[in-house]
């Protein structure tokens, strides 16, 4: 069985909303981190994408798939 993809986002960024709404019409399980209010997801975000702070992050298997959506994304 597949492990669940991790998404890393923040509440307000109308990105991570899209990529929450495509994972979801999609049947993907996915695991969501919401990394202004998590400390450590917000770490573990910065270590997976060496350091880029631009949401969401679409992590599968332990590596970062996506950073940002469609090409774009919320920088926090």
């Amino acid at each position: 069985m597949p492990k669940p993809v991790h998404l890393y986002t923040t509440e307000g960024c109308h990105y991570s909303e899209a990529a929450r709404d495509d994972l979801e019409w999609r049947g993907v399980d996915f695991v969501e981190y919401d990394v202004e209010r998590d400390r450590e997801a917000y770490e573990r975000m910065l270590e997976l994408t060496g350091g880029n702070r631009t949401v969401p992050v679409i992590v599968e298997e332990g590596k970062p798939a996506q950073v940002g959506w469609m090409g774009r994304g919320c920088y926090i």
